[in-house]
């Protein structure tokens, strides 16, 4: 029987005598990759390790491309459900939405693969490889891609990230993986993006246990995550592509991970290349090392380099083949080679329709975080005349964040207040940097209307990955240098308000503001982040009342840039909530409501702590409860450290009890004789409550 024939009826799940063992389903996917591996010329093994990688036709292998992107939806390859982007997710507090959002996603994927596969051979975006979740923290407002991670926290990160990897890989008990998500980047990333290729990381070892890897290991060992991504930075001097700590000791080692590893784009060619890390002199040396250290997957062209390796005796073949065992099990795993689909029924009408749109519209509602409400002028009533103003009022794409699908429909501000009120006075104002129109044309337009919705905020193209954006007078390379609100929003906001106009300030961004000034301005401040394709309507929403406000803030908004320490400066000390000790604007887990909560002295019983939340106010509503813990006498340590939370619904004047199970997880603390977090001894402060905020938590001594 000739093979492709023998390769089709194993598809089809008919195995025959003479069929070959890579094709034997009866078989681990690790025995039938070893059968095939020795069958392949190095060559063909090379071309199996880029992320670009060639068809084998011989053996019934297809062209496949790993790249692939769903940060917050289907990205880059066409139209698809555009969610808000992850950090507006991480606002919800709400991982159990951002697993449905993620099983979305993985099902608008599992779509899009089947069509492109029903045409020919795949291309870049298409394949069922994903490379997300961002789940590096973001430990200053300053970094461009912060946008892309869930927030400054280690455990609401890690939370955000496991709920990323179980919608988009779906069930354990499947017969083939869904998709494959991944942990990126490891580890120890966060800016600055000018300095990424060169840059050497050198935290405390109780920082990098305790801030950066946390996340890290609860999507390796809780959510199976099935590819991890090294980042392009190195780490105490060894690129994070060959570091002894962090792939050997810690990942395969510690946490036992079996997974693929892919390597940033282009960052094993940082290895060798002048002006950059520069750790070895050639592109095979580069190609050696990284395959040595276990790096499967090269995204860039130094694995081209591989045979001159071996040839070179800079590889052992062998090496290589442990690599290849991990990628080629990986691709039986997700079905390729028995043309297995569990999916195969699900709807091309899936995509971007009606289901998917309504769950991005909750997600958007629920990331909204309202940070002031002076006098509760918000909502608006519908008879009120308002005026929209701002640059982002109508920028559909600043909407789509980055690593974005481009949306059939998006609604923006503008057409969410036409759609509801018919008309509504728009006036741009403004670009986000310049183009200021004079104060008094945009006054002389305002004649009896007293209220002005302001769409402030900057985009995507000034903030975001290296070579992206920035450019512009407060940003630099992809990073901002200020955090405050460019000068021609700010003066034109100042301007309004002295005029005698009401400002309710809907800003949009990726990362946390410096509001001070338009604190004292505004009547009403609304962090609108970027809200996917439906964010228009959501805030819509809110601003009338459709919609009870509940997002939480998932960063500090800090009152300056000059309160921030060096961003360079990977030790946590003065970075994020838990160990800064000035006064912030809004701090981490804030965000109101248009009612009113109190929250109970927490009691401590059989393992749990319980608190009683109600609602003060008239109106329905959901508020995210907060457990903190903290170590008395621990003057390194955290100032408080979030261990759980919980969004609650309570009806007006109603109460709820909630409890929150208090276990190992929640006392494990860096252990200075053992270098190691683990379950710790000793007394702690537990706090639960509706912010970070000392003032709105209440303290229970507990002893572990």
């Amino acid at each position: 029987m000739n093979k492709p024939l023998a390769f089709a009826l194993a598809a089809l799940g008919t195995l025959t005598l003479n069929a070959q063992p890579y094709l034997d389903r009866t078989l681990s996917p690790e025995e039938r990759a070893d059968d095939l591996i020795s069958r392949l010329s190095l060559e063909e093994k090379t071309a199996l390790t880029l992320n670009a990688s060639d068809a084998i036709p011989r053996f019934g292998i297809k062209t496949y491309d790993w790249w692939n992107e769903a940060l917050h939806g289907v990205g880059r390859n066409g139209s698809a459900t555009t969610f808000p982007m992850p950090i507006a997710m991480a606002a919800s507090f709400d991982d159990a939405l951002v697993y449905d959002v993620f099983t979305a996603v993985s099902d608008e994927a599992r779509v899009k693969h089947r069509l492109a596969d029903e045409e020919g051979p795949l291309a870049r975006y298409q394949g069922l490889t994903f490379w997300t979740p961002n789940i590096n923290i973001f430990r200053d407002p300053r970094w461009g891609r912060g946008m892309e991670t869930y927030g400054e926290d280690p455990y609401l990160t890690g939370q955000m990230g496991m709920a990323v990897v179980r919608g988009l890989q779906g069930p354990d008990d499947s017969p083939v993986r869904k998709l494959f998500a991944c942990a990126k980047h490891y580890a120890v990333h966060s800016g600055p993006e000018p300095d990424r290729h060169r840059f050497d990381a050198r935290p405390s070892r109780r920082d990098l246990h305790e801030t950066y890897l946390p996340a890290f290991k609860d999507l390796v060992t809780k959510a199976g995550v099935e590819q991890v991504m090294t980042a392009y930075n190195r780490f105490e001097g060894q690129p994070c592509g060959a570091s002894d700590y962090l792939i050997d000791t810690l990942l395969r080692g510690e946490w036992g991970y079996k997974g693929v590893i892919v390597s940033d784009c282009w960052a094993v060619a940082d290895f060798y290349i002048k002006g950059r890390h520069e750790y070895v002199e050639t592109m095979a040396e580069a190609a050696a090392l990284a395959v040595r250290y276990g790096v499967d997957v090269e995204c860039g062209h130094a694995y081209q380099a591989i045979p001159e390796a071996v040839k070179a005796g800079l590889l052992d073949e062998a090496e290589l083949d442990r690599n290849l065992r991990r990628i080629i099990a990986a691709r039986i795993r997700l079905g390729e080679f028995d043309g297995i689909d569990p999916w195969k029924d699900l709807p091309a009408e899936l995509v971007e329709g009606p289901e998917h749109r309504a769950l991005g519209l909750k997600m958007a509602h629920e990331t909204m975080v309202l940070l002031q409400n002076k006098g509760g002028i918000l909502p608006l009533k519908s008879t009120e005349a308002v005026a929209l103003i701002g640059p982002n009022a109508d920028d559909t794409t600043m909407q789509w964040g980055n690593y974005s699908p481009v949306p059939k429909e998006t609604v923006t501000l503008l057409g969410a207040l036409k759609n509801r009120l018919g008309e509504v006075k728009y006036i741009k104002g403004c670009g986000h940097i310049d183009s200021a129109e004079p104060v008094e044309d945009i006054l002389s337009q305002l004649d009896g209307i007293g209220t002005v919705i302001f769409a402030s905020g900057i985009t995507p193209f000034l903030e975001g990955e290296q070579g992206d954006a920035g450019g512009f007078p407060g940003f630099e390379g992809g990073d901002r240098t200020r955090i405050e609100l460019p000068d021609v929003q700010k003066e034109l906001i100042a301007a309004l308000a002295k005029a005698g106009k009401k400002v309710i300030l809907v800003n949009f961004s990726g990362s946390a503001m410096a509001l001070t000034d338009e604190a004292a301005e505004c009547e009403a401040i609304l962090q609108a982040w970027y809200p996917g394709q439906d964010g228009g309507t959501a805030i819509a929403d809110v601003l009338y009342g459709d919609i009870n406000p509940s997002g939480k803030l998932p960063l500090t908004f800090y009152k300056s840039t000059e309160q921030l320490p060096d961003f360079g400066d990977y030790n946590m000390a003065g970075h994020t909530y838990r160990f800064f000790k000035g006064d912030v604007l809004y701090p981490f887990g804030y965000g109101l409501s248009y009612t009113s909560f109190k929250v109970s002295k927490p009691r401590i019983r059989d393992g749990k702590a319980i608190v009683k939340v109600k609602n003060t106010g008239k109106r329905d509503g959901e508020e995210v409860i907060q457990l903190y813990v903290s170590r008395p006498g621990d003057a390194d340590g955290p100032v408080r450290t979030l261990r759980a939370y919980k969004r609650v619904s309570v009806p007006a004047g109603k109460k709820v009890r909630v409890e929150i199970p208090l276990d190992d997880e929640t006392f494990t603390w860096w252990n200075p004789e053992t270098s190691h977090m683990e379950p710790l001894p000793g007394k702690y402060l537990v706090q639960v409550g509706t912010s970070s905020a000392a003032k709105d938590l209440k303290s229970r001594k507990y002893k572990f």
